[in-house]
């Protein structure tokens, strides 16, 4: 088979010698040491992109925390009312965090034990809103006859603000705990009642149209189309309704006192101890950043990609 593709070396008419592919075998070294610094530089421009990838997740949120500290700064500065420093906040935060669930009578609390109350309303009144909302929400938008019902109350009830809720909850439960949870219950169902019908009814036409066709019962239409198609909505919904419940519940605390970060922000300003206040305004930001960023992870495990984009 190499006979029929190159002459024999015996054959010396017009046969190449063979020393010509010499200078192709000496060349191959020349050609990979070429090639070896091309090769080399690859790893050095990743690591000057992911240097550089770095330093851009890093810099702009430093550079906005200091921004905000330098504000803070110069506000404190100015100011002829004692407002607290960057530095004397955090030295009172020290001192805050240093005990945060002592317990000295029903109100004078540690801030742990004072979030840890405000979380469990939250959950209370926003499991009752998840318990309601979330059936509503697919009867209205599975149903027209209950959309046009519904809609027109949804749209006049859900721009009422929170606080007008809470005299209500005072009237008819004869209670301050009631009444918060009952504010919000009240708040944060509209969230999940919209987008779960939203969903609904943009469940693509052929999908109901099969299930016609297959004469589906209405729990497998809901628990095989309905549900699966509808999730990402209703975790959207979920995620709003709990940034709304967290608002909501800081502000009905300030008014029914008791236990609670909104109560502990209250009579820390009736004590006048504005650095506790605004210890309390980040601890108020952090534990709602991480209920935000929870939720967002769930409702991405749980989203198609045509829905995420």
């Amino acid at each position: 088979m190499v006979s029929a593709v190159f002459h024999s070396p015996l054959d010396t008419s017009g046969a190449v010698p063979t020393t010509a592919p010499q200078p192709a075998r000496a060349s191959a070294p020349v050609a990979a040491a070429a090639s070896a610094p091309a090769v080399a530089s690859e790893p050095r421009m990743l690591k000057k992109r992911d240097f550089r990838a770095f330093w851009m997740r890093v810099l702009p949120p430093l550079a906005g925390f200091g921004l905000l500290v330098l504000v803070w700064e110069l506000v404190a500065m100015k100011s002829t009312t004692g407002f607290p420093s960057p530095l004397a906040t955090w030295q009172q935060a020290l001192t805050v965090f240093s005990d945060p669930f002592y317990s000295k009578g029903p109100n004078d609390q540690g801030v742990g034990w004072n979030v840890l109350s405000s979380l469990q309303r939250v959950a209370l009144g926003f499991g009752l809103a998840a318990a309601v909302g979330i059936p509503a929400g697919f009867a209205i938008g599975r149903f027209e006859f209950l959309s046009r019902m519904f809609n027109p109350l949804i749209s006049l009830l859900r721009p009422v603000s929170p606080l007008a809720w809470l005299p209500i909850g005072l009237l008819v439960f004869k209670g301050a705990n009631p009444a918060a949870i009952w504010t919000i219950f009240i708040c944060s169902i509209w969230p999940m009642v919209i987008n779960t019908a939203v969903g609904v009814q943009r469940v693509p036409s052929d999908y109901m149209n099969v299930a016609k066709v297959l004469n589906l019962s209405e729990w497998k239409i809901f628990t095989r189309i309905l549900f699966p198609a509808v999730l990402p909505y209703m975790l959207t919904g979920v995620r709003l309704a709990v940034g709304t419940a967290w608002l909501v519940i800081v502000a009905a605390e300030m008014l029914t006192g008791g236990v609670g970060i909104g109560f502990w922000v209250w009579d820390e300003w009736n004590n006048l101890n504005v650095a506790n206040i605004i210890i309390a305004i980040f601890v108020i930001g952090i534990v709602g950043l991480v209920l935000e960023f929870a939720l967002i992870k769930l409702a991405t495990a749980f989203t198609f990609e045509e829905v995420k984009s």
